[in-house]
């Protein structure tokens, strides 16, 4: 009898040992939903980059971490967006870089014409040490970054005539991202740089109010630019780094656990949202020919020109950015060229 009491004690505590274990790895997640705010619709690859982020969340905290997304810039555009990021008072925001040269000026770097060649040295850059140092400057600023995603390689448009020289960007009337590189490059170039918002785009052309904006191919399709743009001409003049930015805040606030699967979710997210953002370039640059755009390139030499009128960018804006950042950005790219 006392034989089968131990046994049956022992038994108990097991079961009771397996029943707190179980509670504290539960205690491990919390019931969240997770706000995310972007200015594209749900269609743009940014859509496969979230949904894949959101199912490996839910898989690895048993269904308790949700992410809500909010699209077409619902819950304010990538700046307004971003700051309420930096108070708490929203999760996340996929934004691009540009937001963020006002706050940490180092991140203009990334805004500089003909930064990078290709996705290859984009990659490299941005997921490694050089991605790193910059993304350790936001926790200061209120904001986590969990990983690089991209918006990609931006080409211009307009409703005037096509741009086959540096010169023809003369008097077009421009709409640039919010920052003063961009701003500046297209004055350079003797257009008149419009500042807007990327929700105010589509209704700007529409209106006349600009004659042309640069987005990269995906965001032209998405967002329909061509109904009221009639030439596009492949300038690949900046990349755009997106970053997948979580407030500082409500970080603070989250259990080792749950901070390791935002992490870990974020570079799934990453791996998906870049594949098909490649892959469906394009696909779009095919299917803007086919919505009836005229899609002409730069020749060699006009573009050697093209790049050759915009080096005093990178010069006239180097004090802002910090000879620190561009000795990191341009050493790195230079060890990653040799190659």
């Amino acid at each position: 009898m006392r034989m089968l009491f131990t046994r049956t004690g022992m038994a108990a505590a097991i079961a009771a040992t397996a029943l707190f274990t179980a509670g504290s790895a539960n205690a491990e997640f919390q019931e969240r939903t997770i706000r995310v705010s972007n200015g594209v619709s749900k269609e743009h690859p940014m859509g496969n980059g979230l949904a894949a982020m959101g199912a490996c969340t839910l898989e690895k905290t048993g269904g308790k971490m949700k992410m809500q997304p909010y699209w077409d810039g619902a819950l304010g555009n990538d700046l307004t967006a971003t700051q309420s990021v930096r108070t708490g008072s929203l999760e996340m925001v996929l934004t691009s870089t540009a937001p963020l040269t006002s706050i940490v000026p180092s991140f203009g770097v990334f805004d500089l014409p003909f930064l990078f060649n290709d996705e290859r040295e984009a990659d490299q850059v941005l997921d490694g040490k050089v991605g790193q140092w910059f993304s350790d400057k936001l926790p200061a600023v209120g904001a986590v970054n969990l990983a690089w995603w991209e918006n990609g390689f931006r080409h211009t448009t307009n409703s005037r005539h096509p741009i086959a020289k540096a010169e023809d960007f003369e008097g077009v009337k421009m709409r640039v991202m919010q920052n003063n590189i961009f701003i500046d490059t297209f004055k350079e170039l003797g257009s008149n740089a419009v500042p807007l918002a990327f929700s105010e785009i589509y209704s700007a052309l529409e209106t006349g109010t600009v004659d042309g904006q640069e987005n990269p191919f995906n965001n032209i399709e998405n967002m329909k630019f061509y109904e009221v743009q009639k030439y596009l001409t492949l300038t690949k003049h900046a990349y755009s780094p997106t970053l997948v930015l979580f407030s500082k805040k409500i970080w603070d606030g989250l259990s080792p656990e749950e901070q390791t699967v935002l992490k870990d979710c974020a570079l799934v997210g990453q791996k998906e949202q870049r594949k098909v953002n490649r892959e469906k370039s394009e696909v779009s640059l095919a299917n803007l020919k086919t919505q009836g755009m005229e899609v002409n390139e730069i020749t060699p030499e006009e573009m050697e020109r093209l790049r050759d009128k915009l080096k005093v960018i990178s010069e006239r804006h180097a004090a802002a950015i910090g000879p620190e950042t561009l000795d990191l950005v341009f050493g790195e790219l230079k060890r990653i060229r040799a190659d």
